[in-house]
């Protein structure tokens, strides 16, 4: 059995006792309610569960003293303040008052308060499952069944699944599967146009199962009906939070606050919102040595002002174990499924674990090796066909998000053609699965930097660079003060705006503008020195990361590193009046070389290999006919935004340039 937990609150003198199964209960409070102590309204020893399961008309018993017969009691929707439903009190007793659920009532999580005249008290929140009254017999070797409902209404066609078989609910909203319960879940791909209940910013759309197949467990779904035919996502990569580089206190006054104000942004006229991480949330090398693992990521991930989606990455694997599964497990306890499905609006979302923890020489108090493999295994190749399968409408957008890279970062070669190369292990064998949908874009991060792959007719991929930038290191106390990526993206996230089948995205770096999408240096200034900015190091130590730019330029060229680069982009640049030719070059970004390798030589320390500069193939140069003239700069992205610079040279190089 669950085991309940009681919270004591302390409110304005008013003590309430509030039940509380896992996290799902959150309680408001406003400066009204504290003034609430006086004699003819105080309600004592409040105890409200996360959730009921309730149908309309019945009643509903809170545990508390001090209710009166016709206080009203307002219910008050957390998804949308407007809807708002009022019952009165029909019954108390020393300890308990009575309420009828409404008839016009829809599931949801509603704020609870009581009105007295003209005073009221807010008691808690609590999630109304509205359920049905349908009878599920047994059926002879299904080990798992349910119905899922929304409004006490079974919902047809839903996909349900634990990980290894697939099927569909009944017209009452039924489902059967025949499970070996191995994942130790039944999941349901949640309808487009609704949404389920959360544990703080975590969509509940999965069930626990025991591992038990001699006995047949019934697991519901509750829906809450919604509109996300228009939505926004927000692809957030590579957080790395392990307690170092003061990254705790980055994420919170920079990252945070710049995310929120986007939610935010999109939400204030009805747009639903939802995030997806793409692996990476913590650091395993630090679950022990820090003490912070992924339940300590949690109270991060829910100071985001929207649902959460989360996916694995190779960083989020208990290095304690050298086995895949077992090394899941902490994943799975924590934070649920490692690969699962879901659907907003018309868009089919996909998440999968593309990696393989290795981990050579783990063991129980002992940190192995960390190494994996990049592959999606057997199980859930199969498990991706049945899922796919589900979907009779080929055109159906699908959005599949996992951790490593589908195609390795591109190169351009000579004449400035990009080349592509596989870099999952069974890469080929993915695509072929997703050769029957029309459209296809692949989330992935990984890397910590930016690039664009449309190798297929049918299907792009989207590496994005990451929120923790170079693993929180330039914008450590005492360094660079910037927030930058490998590849000169600024850190930051991805927004995927989506109405109906139209779907536009953009990247967005943390602490700028929507617009900020590239950066440019005048080369003739570029000039990196260690007397310049590494001055306790050496030239000859700082020129084996600085590559040319450790010689001085005079060419009048100037670099443009245009991050969310893709191959319908125009670049206009002009002198005087005069078309200049833009030229795709494989480079380094000068930025990053000065914010992090150039400042980890001059604290005396060895910059990592694998966090340092590299070269990326959305950097462009031109050359101008004199060092001093301003170059007109006009960036098309492919859904006809336009972003321009006057860029007037000589432009100084330093930590600071945009």
């Amino acid at each position: 059995m669950k085991q309940t937990r009681r919270k004591f609150i302390k409110i304005g003198g008013l003590t309430t006792v509030a039940s509380l199964s896992g996290i799902g209960l959150t309680f408001a409070s406003c400066q009204d309610d504290t003034e609430l102590e006086i004699n003819d309204f105080i309600i004592t020893g409040i105890s409200i569960p996360s959730s009921i399961d309730i149908a309309i008309g019945e009643p509903v018993v809170l545990t508390g003293k001090g209710f009166v017969i016709n206080d009203q009691i307002e219910l008050k929707s957390s998804i949308n303040s407007d809807i708002i439903y009022t019952t009165n009190i029909t019954d108390v007793t020393d300890k308990t008052g009575t309420f009828i659920i409404p008839d016009d009532f829809s599931t949801g999580n509603y704020s609870i308060r009581v009105i007295r005249g003209e005073k009221n008290l807010l008691l808690g929140t609590l999630l109304f499952n509205l359920v049905t009254n349908v009878t599920i017999p047994d059926i002879e070797g299904m080990t798992i069944k349910g119905v899922v409902y929304s409004d006490g209404k079974g919902i047809s066609g839903v996909t349900v699944s634990d990980g290894q078989e697939v099927t569909i609910t009944d017209k009452e909203g039924v489902y059967y599967l025949s499970s070996l319960k191995k994942t130790g879940f039944v999941f349901i791909s949640i309808p487009g146009n609704y949404e389920v209940a959360a544990i703080g910013n975590s969509p509940q759309f999965f069930k626990r199962l025991s591992n038990n197949t001699t006995i047949i467990e019934q697991k519901d779904f509750s829906l809450i009906k919604v509109d996300n035919q228009k939505h926004v996502v927000i692809p957030m990569a590579d957080w790395h939070l392990a307690n170092r580089n003061n990254d705790t206190d980055q994420y919170t006054n920079k990252v945070v606050p710049d995310v929120n104000a986007t939610i935010d942004k999109y939400k204030a006229d009805g747009t639903k919102v939802y995030a997806i991480t793409l692996g990476d949330l913590t650091w395993d090398l630090y679950w022990y040595k820090n003490n912070f693992g992924l339940n300590e990521y949690i109270p991060y991930m829910n100071m985001l002002n929207c649902p959460v989606f989360n996916l694995i990455g190779n960083h989020d694997y208990d290095p304690y174990y050298a086995n895949d599964w077992e090394a899941e497990n902490k994943f799975r306890d924590i934070l649920g499924p490692t690969y699962y499905s879901f659907n907003l609006g018309d868009i089919h979302y996909v998440v999968l674990d593309d990696v393989e923890y290795i981990n050579t020489g783990g063991s129980i108090g002992t940190v192995g090796n960390r190494n994996y493999n990049y592959t999606i295994n057997l199980e859930q190749i199969k498990w991706l066909k049945k899922d796919l399968e589900a979907i009779i409408d080929k055109t159906t957008p699908i959005v599949l998000a996992m951790h490593t890279p589908l195609y390795k970062r591109p190169s351009v070669d000579s004449n400035g053609d990009q080349v592509n190369e596989i870099y999952l292990n069974n890469g080929n064998e993915l695509i072929e699965i997703l050769k029957g949908f029309s459209k296809v874009n692949i989330l992935t991060g990984h890397l910590h930097e930016n690039y664009r792959v449309e190798e297929e007719i049918n299907l792009m991929e989207h590496n994005t660079a990451a929120i923790c930038a170079t693993w929180w290191w330039t914008g450590k106390n005492g360094y660079a003060d910037n927030h930058i990526c490998k590849d000169g993206s600024p850190g930051g996230y991805s927004i995927w705006n989506i109405n109906g089948r139209d779907i536009q995205w953009k990247y967005k770096g943390i602490g700028y503008s929507e617009n900020y999408q590239f950066r440019t240096y005048d080369l003739n200034t570029v000039h990196i020195t260690a007397d310049s900015f590494a001055p306790q190091s050496t030239d000859a130590e700082l020129s084996i990361y600085s590559d040319s730019y450790s010689q001085k330029n005079s060419n009048n060229e100037a670099l443009i590193n245009i991050w969310s680069y893709e191959k319908d982009w125009k670049i206009e640049v002009t002198e005087n009046g005069n078309t200049l030719n833009v030229t795709r070059i494989n480079a380094k970004d000068p930025l990053h070389i000065i914010s992090y390798e150039a400042l980890r030589l001059n604290n005396g320390a060895t910059p990592t290999s694998a966090f340092v500069t590299s070269k990326t193939s959305h950097i462009f140069k031109v050359k101008a006919s004199s060092p001093e003239t301003t170059l007109e700069i006009k960036v098309i992205d492919n859904f006809g935004n336009v972003y321009t610079e006057s860029m007037i040279r000589p432009k100084a190089f330093s930590l600071d340039i945009n």
